[in-house]
């Protein structure tokens, strides 16, 4: 059985709802970054990570991977065009949406407080919102790449839903109507249940 390390409420929220979609079990073990459990699976304390036996895997996104891959799920198969594009919009919603809701949160807690300049959300709401419009126009159907829910589905509404809770605002409603759609998903109501 898979065990994954981090609180429901960080990047571990992608992990617990692909296991979800997956129908695997698993069991959480829910800390916060930087404590005992998260710094015996990471260096660096973040979270999430993956225990899948005697292997730890780190970084959302690669266990996301790992398990599309593993388990022929949620993915298109590696080497095809559609994997390319998957992974294209995988690291735009990455690069566009998550850095900026990071570094936002950075400026906000995550920083030794003689480090953070406040005004910098500012710029940073500014470039979400340019970045998701952007997003709102890759959308091909009920998921980003059409009829197929893949990984980058996950980490995008985790990113919008981020974005609710930091109070970025999201005026799309195509991406406000998306996003609702994937928070409909069984699958996401036990992950947010767990």
């Amino acid at each position: 059985m898979y065990q994954v390390i981090g609180d429901t409420q960080s990047r571990a929220f992608r992990v617990t709802w692909m296991l979800e979609e997956l129908g695997l079990p698993y069991e959480q073990i829910k800390v916060k970054p930087h404590t005992p459990e998260a710094l015996a699976c990471n260096p660096s304390g973040k979270i999430p990570a993956l225990k899948d036996g005697d292997t730890i895997l780190t970084d959302s996104t690669a266990i996301l991977t790992y398990l599309a891959d593993k388990h022929g799920g949620l993915t298109y198969p590696a080497g095809t065009v559609e994997r390319a594009k998957q992974d294209g919009l995988t690291h735009m919603v990455l690069d566009e949406l998550d850095a900026v809701l990071w570094t936002g949160a950075r400026h906000t807690f995550a920083l030794p407080e003689d480090k953070r300049v406040p005004a910098v959300k500012d710029s940073l709401k500014w470039e979400f919102a340019r970045n998701s419009a952007r997003l709102a126009n890759c959308i091909k159907g009920p998921f980003l790449m059409g009829d197929k829910m893949t990984i980058a589905d996950i980490i995008a509404t985790h990113c919008l839903n981020w974005a609710f809770s930091a109070k970025f605002p999201i005026e799309d409603e195509r991406l406000l109507a998306y996003a609702k759609e994937m928070r409909g998903r069984d699958a996401f109501k036990r992950a947010v249940a767990n």
